[in-house]
């Protein structure tokens, strides 16, 4: 206790002293006893004061504002050191300018808080002086009004958003934010990233009033800040201090290294600056003369300045992609062993680092359409690519919306270089082209699995080591899967829906053992039937959450961070969308701005083509899907292989499979019964992938080796047979027939292929010989290819369920999901749809959605 009132002593003691001095000064201001001095001689000192206040505080720091122009360009030297804080008035026809040093040597207390209308006007004066004065950017504001709700610094609320003036706070956990922000200002966090440009910015915070129930921690802190804050850039404005003296926490002495401004009515008393003073004699402490402190400034001269610092911000703080890239001596130049890292935007000032490893392994990304969600994913990509070579990482790319996010990484007719580390990239990719990729990745972490295994490791880094000391040239590269718009692959209840969220909670739970991580991106995360049982399991597993405008369904839903987020900001949170106290400082929890990948297309072709230049001499390509793109025959690397004589057994390419590879569908025709290929649709389509069937079977063939016998029933395969015919011919035997020649050319006596477009559009019962050739016609080498337009008619013609394994190739095109589950008799999961067929074989019993080939001139219609 006797501590306590000790401490209560000393703080009134210091109180007391500063009131004490105040107090003086005005007393000596207001003496008429002391002798005056020569008012020529007065008159000249303030004509010399007020010339030397023009030099040290010129333009905006020191003229009248009520005569400045809102035309006045802004900015000027670096600090701008003095300030005008009124007129000095020594004689009544006497005055010159008030000036002090503030930025760049201490601090500004006054003894009256904002409350008193003339330091409600002086904190308006000074923050515009000093911002207008100040290299547009180079000075950041902190406010605190505890007391007028902020209405003190509403007038320059338009530089909340060019980040330049945060909304002042009002309350006593607002103050202790400042605090805060203002302590790391003078301490940045260990390891974090130096500050662009910090030598050329300060920060100043303006407190007008505090707020009730601040305590003696606050000020204390406050006290602290003032001591060591001006070495660091940091100065502070309190109005209202010392506050008053209620209890021995509150009880406070003047701050150090600060001008102290006592309010008196109608003038102020301005005590002698930092380590300086106004005066001549050792023992002054104060200007000898009465100061009339700055009135309110002109509301148009606030808004002018607000608004030109505002726009030079936005153009000031854009990010552009180079900020986010790494040095040029350091491209491809990251190890991916402990995992990989990016910079994503800027905090502030400090570039953003998120990485995939161990601890934030999968990340998840939010935003509603046009949000910048490609955008931000391309800036990922190319940041990864550019750290890292093809042989530390791997990309597979998943777009499932109707656009082109990833089309910038692969080969196209105007530009035929790409990004290496891309292996599969799918542009508008079907659900089951996403199910393929899943698959492979699954089956690339059990290969990896076994690996582990036969190393004796647990961990990818030592895996990786193991592989080094054995002397292995490639190091195993850790793999990325992006898929933007997953929902659309988990659509539905279907099964295709349920094994990809199989994958996808295998590949979330265990791929960060085996260096395989994953970007999950959609316009909204909720909703998705498929996931309704396993939502945690999955989710779960990505601790980095990033909310674009309009995503904020990634954060939890207590976490309001994203609301009124701007487009090319990102709230980045790496602990599950956790949000915390609102108005607290989340260490876990940053909002970034990314930039627009394509607004510098110089920057980005040149990195693509150094990329690309980079690449192993046996790179190949990736693999491509492009939904929206038509497949044909002649591009088929299978179809070359035969015309090449390096193919094996005859079978009828039919189109691509919707796989990683994009296998060809290939229907083999030996001598197995049943080994006919029959195509189903209404469209004239079909008849285009019989024509590519019969020309893959011909090119399977030596010369002069089979026969063929083509027949069209309908116009719509007139043109097509009769070019097929004269393509055929100068290798094999080929005869064009009509209905009438069809029927005679149904028998085994000579083998080969019969060819048929419109097959229904026979007669009925004109074409007798059918169905033994469909029974006996392979093992005699007879094979028959033909078209239906519908159903019926081929069940009818082959003998309905009792001659059901005598055709054993079907391909349905725009045939009703019910009609195909009958033609096989069992549920099948087909969604007819333009450019996909589903192709069966009865035999294998496999059932695959493929691409059909079709004539190049359907690219044109």
């Amino acid at each position: 206790m006797a501590d306590s009132g000790l401490r209560v002593q000393q703080a009134a003691a210091l109180h007391r002293q500063a009131v004490a001095t105040a107090e003086a000064a005005a007393a000596a201001l207001e003496s008429e006893a002391a002798p005056a001095a020569d008012p020529l001689e007065q008159h000249s000192l303030a004509e010399q004061l007020r010339a030397a206040a023009a030099v040290l505080a010129p333009g905006w720091l020191g003229s009248p504002l009520d005569a400045q122009s809102a035309n006045t360009p802004l900015g000027g030297v670096y600090p701008p050191q003095f300030v005008r804080l009124g007129v000095a008035q020594p004689l009544d026809d006497a005055r010159f300018p008030a000036i002090i040093p503030l930025l760049g040597t201490g601090h500004l207390t006054i003894d009256a808080s904002a409350t008193d209308a003339r330091v409600f006007g002086l904190l308006r004066c000074l923050l515009l002086r000093l911002l207008a004065a100040a290299p547009p950017g180079s000075l950041l504001v902190r406010a605190v009004d505890g007391v007028g709700g902020g209405a003190v610094f509403a007038p320059f609320a338009d530089l909340a958003d060019a980040g330049l003036m945060e909304p002042p706070a009002t309350d006593r956990q607002g103050l202790r934010d400042v605090l805060a922000e203002a302590d790391k200002w003078l301490r940045p966090g260990r390891g974090a990233l130096p500050r662009r440009s910090r030598r050329d910015r300060m920060m100043l915070v303006v407190i007008a009033s505090l707020p009730e129930l601040t305590e003696g921690e606050e000020l204390r802190r406050i006290a602290a800040l003032a001591q060591q804050g001006p070495d660091s850039g940091l100065h502070l404005i309190v109005a209202g201090w010392p506050p008053p003296p209620l209890t021995a926490e509150t009880t406070q002495p003047p701050l150090p290294r600060t001008t102290m401004v006592s309010v008196r009515n109608p003038y102020a008393v301005i005590g002698d600056p930092p380590g300086a003073t106004f005066g001549s004699a050792p023992e002054a402490q104060w200007l000898n003369a009465r100061v009339f402190l700055d009135d309110d400034p002109p509301p148009h001269l606030v808004d002018a300045v607000c608004r030109e610092l505002a726009a030079h911000s936005a153009a000031a703080t854009q990010v552009s992609l180079s900020d986010l890239l790494p040095e040029p001596d350091e491209i491809a130049k990251g190890e991916a062993a402990d995992g990989l890292g990016t910079v994503v935007g800027h905090d502030g000032d400090t570039p953003l680092v998120l990485r995939f490893n161990d601890l934030t392994p999968h990340w998840l990304v939010g935003g509603r359409s046009g949000a910048g969600k490609t955008a931000f994913l391309i800036n990922v990509l190319y940041g990864l690519g550019a750290r890292y070579s093809p042989a530390e990482m791997a990309l597979y790319l998943l777009d499932f919306k109707e656009g082109v996010s990833f089309a910038e990484f692969v080969p196209t007719r105007r530009d035929r270089t790409w990004l290496p580390h891309a292996r599969a990239v799918g542009v508008e990719s079907d659900r089951e082209y996403g199910l393929a990729v899943l698959r492979e990745l699954d089956a690339e972490m059990t290969r990896r699995s076994v690996a582990y295994k036969r190393a004796g490791v647990t961990r990818f880094a030592d895996l990786r080591q193991v592989a080094a000391e054995e002397g292995q040239q490639r190091p195993m590269p850790r793999v990325l899967c992006v898929i933007d718009e997953f929902q659309v692959l988990l659509a539905g209840n279907d099964p295709i829906a349920t094994e990809a969220v199989g994958l996808l909670e295998s590949l979330a739970r265990k791929g960060r053992s085996y260096g395989i991580h994953l970007i999950l991106a959609s316009q909204t995360v909720l909703g998705v039937e498929a996931l309704y049982a396993k939502r945690d399991s999955i989710f779960g597993q990505f601790p980095v959450r990033i909310a674009l405008p309009g995503g904020g369904d990634v954060l939890e839903p207590t976490n309001d961070a994203a609301a009124g987020l701007p487009l090319g900001t990102a709230v980045v949170n790496t602990a599950g969308g956790l949000g915390g106290p609102r108005g607290a400082t989340r260490g876990h929890e940053r909002v970034v701005r990314f930039p627009d990948p394509h607004a510098d297309r110089e920057v980005l072709s040149q990195l693509r083509h150094k990329l690309w230049g980079a690449r192993d001499p046996e790179a190949v390509p990736p693999r491509i899907f492009a939904g929206y793109a038509h497949q044909h025959l002649a591009d088929d690397p299978t179809y070359r292989a035969a015309l090449a004589g390096r193919a094996a057994r005859p079978a009828a390419l039919v189109g691509r499979v919707i796989d990683v590879n994009l296998s060809t569908a290939a229907f083999p025709l030996d001598s197995s019964p049943g080994r006919h290929l029959a195509i189903f649709g209404s469209q004239a389509s079909g008849s285009e992938v019989l024509d590519a069937a019969a020309r893959s079977v011909a090119a399977f063939h030596p010369p002069r080796t089979t026969r063929f016998v083509i027949a069209s029933l309908v116009a719509e395969g007139d043109q097509l047979a009769e070019r097929l015919a004269a393509e055929i011919a100068p290798r094999q035997e080929v005869t064009l027939v009509d209905a009438a020649g069809l029927a005679a050319e149904l028998d085994l006596e000579r083998p080969g292929y019969r060819v048929v477009f419109g097959m229904d559009a026979a007669s009925p019962g004109s074409l007798p010989g059918l169905r033994q050739l469909l029974r006996e016609g392979p093992g005699r080498g007879v094979h028959l290819l033909s078209w239906w337009r519908g159903l019926r008619r081929f069940t009818e013609e082959t003998g309905g369920s009792a001659g059901r394994e005598d055709v054993a190739g079907l391909l349905f095109l725009n045939v009703p999901q019910s009609d195909v589950a009958l033609m096989l008799g069992r549920p099948i999961d087909w969604h007819p749809r333009p450019n996909r067929a589903l192709l069966h074989d009865r035999h294998a019993d496999r059932t695959v959605t493929v691409v059909p080939f079709l004539q190049p001139e359907s690219d044109e219609l």
